[in-house]
């Protein structure tokens, strides 16, 4: 019996000594922790916590100058896009910075975890990278403002009016057939934006040669600041329409270039206006439209010019003439 008691108390005493060494081993290393971990810990917050309020601070600023000095409302929507992709992406880099901070303190081996990350990594990148590529380019499509919702450009060798942008893609529907165009954003290297500032239109008005140019010059230039000064289409212009001359003779034709300088993608209504006039001018003041088949008579012929003379008509046509009927029997 006093075996066994004995048996007992010297494994109780055994067992209290484990307890009692794991229990200074996990006090030890708390005390380590507190005194060389924590204060990394502690510090890595805060950076976290400044860098953060740094990012808001500066995607807030950027919202509420946009509203204060852009353009219009679209301007402003493509800065908060903007804002709130720097915003998400900022973030998400600062607390991967901060959990790695975190686990390695802990004792969490990274080494693995790195690995494992980068492959999957370049794995998405090789399949994804397309679509990496229509993000890159629409960020710096919206930082530079190249264009905007509602301006009429040309991408990719596609033209219309901008329906729609996102970092992704561009949607354009074109204004002749209503043929709505989706371009990757990464597929636009160069744009040709037909609504910034004004628009430039050139209308060559082709008259007869028999005309006078100074003449001519003077109608064009008065149906051309008519349609200036006009209710309709007065404050549609940034300039006075420019009657440049002669610029060419084609054969009995002269060409005179007009050009029309309008708000952005505002020329079409003037340049139609303007040549119904002149087509009406010109009746009305007995000069012929230039016509490259017509032939000028000479500058001491009274006479207008005229077409190309027909063949004359006395003459037989050679293609009608029946062919002769003989009688090879009858010798004649």
């Amino acid at each position: 019996m006093s075996a066994i008691l004995l048996a007992s108390l010297s494994a109780i005493g055994t067992e209290g000594r484990f307890f009692g060494k794991v229990l200074d081993e996990w006090i030890g290393d708390t005390q380590e922790f507190i005194r060389l971990k924590l204060p990394h810990l502690l510090i890595a917050a805060l950076i976290g916590f400044a860098l953060y309020r740094v990012l808001s601070l500066i995607t807030t600023r950027m919202v509420r100058i946009a509203e204060e000095h852009a353009a219009g409302h679209i301007r402003v929507s493509q800065v908060r896009t903007m804002a709130g992709v720097i915003r998400a992406t900022g973030m998400t880099i600062i607390a991967a910075i901060v959990t790695m901070q975190f686990l390695a303190a802990i004792g969490v081996n990274l080494a693995p975890l790195l690995g494992t990350a980068g492959i999957a990594g370049v794995a998405i990148g090789l399949a994804a990278q397309n679509i990496f590529r229509d993000l890159l380019n629409g960020i710096i499509i919206l930082l530079e403002d190249q264009f905007n919702v509602g301006d009429t450009i040309k991408i990719a060798g596609v033209s219309g009016v901008v329906e729609s942008m996102t970092l992704r893609k561009t949607i354009l529907r074109d204004g002749s057939d209503g043929t709505v165009y989706v371009i990757p954003n990464s597929q636009i290297t160069t744009v040709a934006n037909q609504s910034v500032d004004f628009s430039v239109a050139t209308v060559n008005i082709s008259v007869d040669f028999s005309a006078n140019p100074d003449k001519v010059m003077d109608l064009l230039k008065t149906i051309a600041m008519d349609i200036r000064t006009s209710d309709d289409f007065r404050d549609l212009f940034v300039a006075d329409p420019q009657v440049l001359g002669v610029d060419a003779v084609k054969g009995s034709e002269l060409i005179f270039p007009v050009v029309f300088k309008t708000k952005p993608t505002k020329q079409y209504g003037p340049v139609r206006e303007f040549k119904r006039r002149v087509r009406l001018a010109l009746e009305e003041n007995n000069l012929l439209p230039g016509d490259p088949y017509r032939v000028y008579s000479g500058f001491n012929d009274a006479k207008a010019p005229t077409a190309r003379s027909s063949p004359d008509a006395s003459k037989p046509d050679p293609t009608t003439i029946k062919p002769q009927e003989s009688n090879p029997f009858a010798g004649s």
